[in-house]
């Protein structure tokens, strides 16, 4: 069905459009709306209603059409300190909000720790490829020489994590039940918006899962952003995180990201210089008293 239509069975007479990404910013004769492709699972929207989590926008469209047509949301200007502080908050609610416990058998977390161990070697193999190359070269480009400077800090970093993981599952093999809860997924200070209330937007990738994924994805898009030492105290100051989970969000976390060495010079020593920031900074975060008197070369 095309937006017009859509539209018009709404009872809607639009005025213009106006694409963002993925999105449409539709002016109608009844106010403001957004339009996007792709449903909402419905059972996590009544989950979330059931639960009294009010923080998301009023949609038009039915559970089960295969689009979202909701009211527009203008945000207010605010800090982005602030705005991601209030974030982490809403955030924590959300998970408070939708707590549950569930049986689980063996395999999950063997699942998880496989997929995890498989990650961990894939990483040391792509380095390993990427500077024995690089150490074939008579005269190495700056990017090449940065990345030879923290070869070893990779490396350290790829051991300490594997390290770190089979320590977590010694202990968690075990466990039959997994504290769960509604997560957003998609976690990004462009799908959060404050008025006088705060709202949670783009819901189309929302599951039910442990709470540690939402803020793997949160540290992954903000990283080097803002002090996460400060927005985990806020979150875990309502919703505190058990060990295991503590410890699996630190191994997610820990994982060097993979680097495209096709890119221009510039944009080379910009990505490898991040990553490099990106392991001292988690390496701060999960163990500041061994970290704290070390530098980047």
């Amino acid at each position: 069905m095309k937006i017009n239509q859509i539209l018009k069975s709404k009872g809607l007479k639009p005025r213009s459009y106006q694409k963002k990404g993925k999105t449409f910013l539709i002016e109608t004769n009844d106010g403001k709306f957004i339009y996007k492709e792709g449903k909402i699972n419905p059972q996590i929207l009544n989950y979330l209603k059931s639960r009294s989590f009010d923080y998301i926008p009023s949609f038009l469209n039915n559970p089960n059409d295969p689009y979202q047509l909701e009211t527009y949301i203008e945000s207010l200007d605010i800090p982005e300190e602030q705005k991601m502080l209030d974030l982490i908050k809403l955030t924590a609610l959300l998970h408070s909000k939708t707590t549950h416990y569930k049986e689980i058998n063996l395999d999950y977390y063997e699942q998880i720790y496989d997929d995890l161990n498989n990650n961990i070697n894939y990483l040391y193999l792509y380095y390993t490829d990427i500077i024995t190359v690089i150490e074939t070269k008579i005269y190495m480009s700056p990017s090449q020489q940065l990345l030879a400077r923290n070869i070893s800090k990779i490396y350290e970093t790829i051991d300490n994590n594997k390290q770190r993981l089979d320590s977590w599952h010694a202990h968690i093999k075990e466990k039959r039940k997994q504290r769960q809860v509604v997560l957003h997924n998609n976690l990004k200070l462009e799908h959060f918006l404050e008025t006088d209330t705060p709202y949670l937007i783009s819901w189309d990738k929302a599951k039910i899962e442990s709470p540690v994924f939402d803020l793997y994805k949160l540290y992954q898009n903000h990283a080097l952003d803002f002090d996460f030492e400060s927005l985990l105290h806020e979150y875990e100051n309502i919703y505190p995180l058990k060990k295991d989970e503590k410890e699996l969000l630190f191994i997610l976390i820990s994982m060097p990201d993979l680097i495209n060495v096709k890119n221009t010079e510039y944009q080379n020593c910009k990505e490898i210089s991040r990553l490099i920031d990106k392991i001292y900074k988690t390496e701060n975060l999960i163990s500041p008293k061994e970290s704290k008197n070390r530098t980047k070369q």
